[in-house]
């Protein structure tokens, strides 16, 4: 069901070309790799997943599924997805990868290639160096934005912005960039 790269039964394939393939087209057959291979299983990967929310403060959040199309069970906010956001984007390896608009890679033989495009439109326009696009019945069209914006005195702040259950999630999103553009005040708050 949803995204499938491609991959094939016993091919070796390294961690991140597995990591673009999850976060580009959002194939659910990189998603379910990872989590088969996990010490444990799936089923210790899922507990790893909520354990790590549950560590972040994501209270408005359960993963019943490693790929997330268990819509009774999967849930999430935006808030809580615009905080995972931010999280995960303090790593460089996952900030590279969500902000990469194409890819090619091969499995380790070389022989089987990979060409991967992310489904995010907006990607590097206005800013914009990721995240993530999603999508189930329940949920709609999902796309968590995060946008470099530099104030005044030349200092850099990541916005993040989360569109769900949206008809047009790149529509809904670009709107959101245009109202905040040039209308946000950074000030520094002192305890």
């Amino acid at each position: 069901e949803g995204v499938n790269v491609g991959f094939e039964i016993g091919e070796k394939l390294l961690f991140k070309d597995i990591l673009y393939a999850m976060l580009l087209p959002s194939g659910n057959d990189a998603t379910l790799v990872l989590a088969q291979n996990y010490r444990g299983g799936e089923k210790a990967f899922v507990a790893k997943m909520n354990e790590k929310a549950q560590e972040l403060s994501l209270k408005n959040t359960n993963f019943a599924d490693a790929i997330g199309l268990e819509d009774s069970r999967d849930y999430t906010t935006p808030l809580d997805l615009a905080r995972l956001a931010s999280h995960a984007l303090r790593n460089k390896i996952f900030a590279d990868i969500v902000a990469t608009k194409n890819i090619e890679f091969a499995d380790v033989t070389g022989q089987k290639k990979y060409e991967l495009k992310n489904l995010n439109k907006l990607l590097g326009a206005r800013g914009v160096n990721g995240v993530k696009t999603g999508y189930t019945n329940e949920a709609g069209q999902v796309l968590v934005t995060s946008k470099i914006e530099i104030d005044e005195n030349n200092k850099k702040h990541t916005l993040i912005i989360v569109v769900m259950d949206s008809l047009d999630r790149f529509s809904d999103t670009s709107k959101l960039l245009n109202s905040v553009a040039g209308n946000i005040n950074y000030l520094s708050i002192h305890p």
